[in-house]
């Protein structure tokens, strides 16, 4: 393992790697050694196959000489390194940005604890932590002190991102640590003791909003931060033990993502209203059959205005027969249909589940399907062989299908239903052809997945990266939103844009203007740094 110079510089790191990717094209042998010794996929591989290697390959090799598991941890070293030469105001800057979420730090990314203890420690190495990050870091004693010294900044807003003591609090990343758990949790006790204000709240700096331009009507309460973001059940309990509202309008629809159904049951049990929101709907986004139908039952109205559509979520959501059963019980009816005359047996059919189809069947309110309908269902379920028999009787076949039943390319996708995307584009369907929740091809739905495996599918048929959605960007700019939201745990951004350079998106180049984007095209992106760091290898090759 060689040793990082004293002062390491990325620039200079890069450019090693493009030397060392430089020197395995002109099949130097020391070079080549290199990559067998320390790139596991490039063991006992041929000269031609090495030849064949991309920046990133290189600058991966090259972190593994310096005792790296990878290139970003070297570069995540290496901004550390550099970060003990910042003052204090920078160095809480970068702790804030990282600690907190991009609705309260200004951006789209979420809280990075694990990154920003690092700076936290560089902090403490500077001497006594500002009072604003010892309460993001739960370090009671300094908040003791501070409460003596000034019982008034209970209620006063500071610190890097200018938030009120309870809202650093709850808000802080770093509750999700073990290690710093216990401190927040007692800052929030001593906070509310000392008369804190449990519905302390700060403007959303989510984009269009910013941190220097915050939302004019848009507020994000402490409870929030604690229920909803953190999802954190002890901080709840404080919170709403000293009269924080549970109907801030954000608490118990971002509680419904947590694995835990203590905090939603918190939440009900302290007043949360579940009629006239969305969080009947949002619940039925997750598997999770118990908390679905704890709402339902605490849900004040229902009639069957608000349960036809609910019953059709459910089906569009693929929910299980027992969702739909619990729906139906609950007073929906089972002949729902939606605004362009689907029924909800139809929908089912479509959506290749068959169970529900028969359920809704049993309750009489089946019709007789259409030829269109059952090449539609075939094709959900993965029936190659019925799909191929009724396409072979009707020819025409997706090219005629309404726009509803095309649309299932794209809904099918989002679900994750690889087999059947993958039979209905080998069957013709329309690679473009826009559907779901946000009118999206296909390929924007694989790549929000980081489904890299399915995005190269639909790639392979035609599909393209320039392909829009329905809030007016591409695939790109989906590549760039889930990559720094992340909002499958299993997807692999990297390996989505790997196989969009494979077949034709452009590699990024560096933004003059802007240091924290890139340029695809010569439009300004962002990314996750990890695919930020592979675009980048491509596009200066």
């Amino acid at each position: 393992m060689k040793p990082l110079p004293t002062n390491p510089n990325i620039d200079q790191l890069k450019r090693q790697a493009k030397d060392l990717l430089n020197a395995v094209r002109r099949h130097n042998a020391d070079a080549m050694a290199r990559f067998r010794t320390s790139l596991p996929e490039a063991a006992g591989k041929s000269a031609e196959y090495l030849a064949q290697l991309r920046l990133h390959d290189a600058q991966s090799c090259v972190a593994r000489d310096y005792g790296f598991a990878s290139w970003a941890a070297l570069r995540d070293f290496v901004e550390l390194s550099r970060a003990r030469l910042s003052n204090p105001a920078e160095l809480a800057a970068n702790f804030a940005r990282l600690a907190y979420a991009g609705d309260v730090a200004g951006g789209m990314d979420r809280s990075k604890p694990d990154q920003a203890v690092r700076y936290l420690a560089l902090l403490l190495e500077q001497g006594p932590l500002d009072p604003w990050i010892a309460c993001a870091a739960g370090e009671i004693s300094i908040i003791q002190r501070q409460l003596v010294n000034d019982p008034a900044w209970i209620a006063k807003a500071g610190g890097p991102l200018n938030l009120p003591p309870l809202v650093v609090a709850t808000h802080s990343g770093l509750i999700q640590l073990p290690e710093h758990r216990t401190g927040i949790h007692g800052i929030v006790g001593l906070l509310l003791e000392a008369g804190a204000d449990p519905n302390q709240s700060v403007a959303s700096r989510w984009p269009p909003a910013s941190l220097s331009e915050p939302s004019r009507d848009h507020r994000l309460s402490a409870l929030y931060g604690a229920a909803g973001v953190n999802h954190n059940a002890d901080v709840t309990r404080l919170l709403l033990d000293a009269g924080a509202d549970p109907n801030d309008q954000e608490s118990l629809y971002h509680a419904l993502e947590s694995t835990d159904a203590t905090i939603v049951r918190l939440l009900l049990d302290a007043g949360a209203i579940v009629s006239g929101t969305n969080a009947l709907y949002h619940a039925l986004d997750y598997d999770k059959l118990d908390t679905f139908q704890l709402l339902l039952s605490r849900t004040e109205t229902l009639n069957e205005q608000d349960m036809g559509p609910l019953l059709l979520w459910a089906i569009r959501r693929r929910r299980s027969v027992a969702h739909i059963e619990s729906i139906i019980g609950a007073g929906a009816d089972p002949a729902a249909k939606a605004k362009d005359g689907t029924s909800a047996f139809i929908l089912a059919l479509r959506q290749g589940l068959p169970e529900l189809a028969a359920l809704l069947k049993r309750a009489d309110v089946a019709e007789e399907p259409s030829e269109a309908d059952l090449f539609v269902a075939a094709c959900a379920t993965a029936n190659a062989e019925e799909a191929r028999r009724l396409q072979t009787r009707n020819p025409d076949f997706p090219y005629v299908l309404e726009d509803a039943q095309l649309s299932m390319f794209s809904e099918l996708a989002a679900e994750g239903c690889n087999e059947a995307v993958k039979l209905m584009a080998e069957l013709g369907w329309p690679i473009d052809v826009r559907g779901g929740d946000w009118d999206a091809s296909a390929l924007n739905q694989a790549v929000f997945r980081g489904d890299a495996a399915l995005a190269e599918t639909l790639l392979s048929h035609g599909a393209r990266w320039t392909e829009q959605h329905g809030y007016g960007d591409n695939v790109c700019g989906t590549l760039s939103w889930a990559s720094l939201n992340q909002p499958k745990p299993e997807g692999d951004w990297v390996a989505c844009a790997k196989v969009l350079v494979t077949y034709g998106m452009p590699g990024a180049a560096r933004n003059p203007e802007d240091p924290k984007t890139v340029l695809i095209d010569g439009q300004p992106c962002r990314f996750s740094e990890e695919v930020t760091d592979y675009l980048l290898s491509v596009g200066e090759i």
